[in-house]
């Protein structure tokens, strides 16, 4: 990884003016782009990708916390702001680092390297990583231990700070504290896909699909606008019949 691809999310101009230009003093990031709203920035993150985002989290109707918490498992976050007592919830979405506003270039420069090194270092030990799937997930529920065969899972569901893991023959679901990105990185993306901000589904658990929506036995779960498109293009490279011009529509 040579450089990376930066966006800056912020409602102040001067304060995202001043990122931008930080951003374009440091040789190992590119700006992709400027956005005064995350609504704005949505579709550039989700499917441009971005690498890295300086997001601002006191912004109106949607608020840095909740876009962090929707963006892509390869997209990483610093936060900016003018409050230091957000740090704490920032953590909890996986940031890499958080700059108190007014930031200087020396303070930027240090949170900007940790970044690069970091999503180096996972891009070095990528193809490992990719290639080793054990089959099973160990995760911490009610102070224990638990092991989840990956092939027993039917959805994941973010419960705020809770992750509720839906396995078969198991109705009350497994909890677990964690937040959404740390659990999507953990899973084969060959195998599960995020579909709302809120939902992972076991691709190969899917048997309905009903009005934008996927169907386990009594629950309905929603496939958002900003996830339409990756999980309509999965469900058309299976669609029997596709290639006479047929699609799912999922993205319309």
């Amino acid at each position: 990884m040579k450089v990376l691809r930066t966006c800056v999310i912020d409602d102040e101009p001067l304060a995202a003016q001043l990122i931008e230009s930080y951003i374009k003093r440091t040789p190992f990031l590119e700006l992709v782009g400027t956005f005064n709203s995350a609504q704005e920035a949505v579709k550039t993150v989700i499917s441009d990708r971005i690498d890295l985002v300086f997001l601002d989290i006191n912004m109106p109707q949607l608020n840095g916390l909740e876009f962090a918490k929707i963006l892509p498992a390869t997209c990483s976050v610093v936060f900016t702001t003018a409050y230091d007592n957000y740090a704490i919830e920032g953590f909890k979405v996986n940031a890499i680092g958080y700059l108190l506003k007014p930031i200087n270039y020396e303070e930027f420069f240090e949170t900007a390297t940790k970044a690069f090194n970091q999503l180096q270092k996972e891009t070095d030990r990528g193809p490992a990583t990719a290639t080793a799937d054990p089959g099973y997930i160990i995760v911490k529920s009610v102070y224990k231990l638990q092991q989840i065969p990956l092939d027993d899972i039917l959805y994941v569901e973010g419960l705020k700070d809770y992750m509720k893991i839906v396995v078969e023959n198991e109705p009350k679901g497994i909890m677990t504290l964690m937040n959404m990105r740390t659990l999507e990185q953990a899973l084969p993306a060959n195998r599960f896909m995020r579909v709302h901000r809120s939902f992972i589904v076991n691709l190969s658990k899917i048997r309905v699909i009903e009005r934008k929506r996927i169907v386990f036995g009594n629950t309905y779960i929603p496939v958002s606008d900003s996830y339409a498109k990756a999980f309509t293009d999965f469900v058309n490279s299976r669609l029997v019949g596709s290639g006479s011009g047929q699609t799912a529509g999922l993205a319309e």
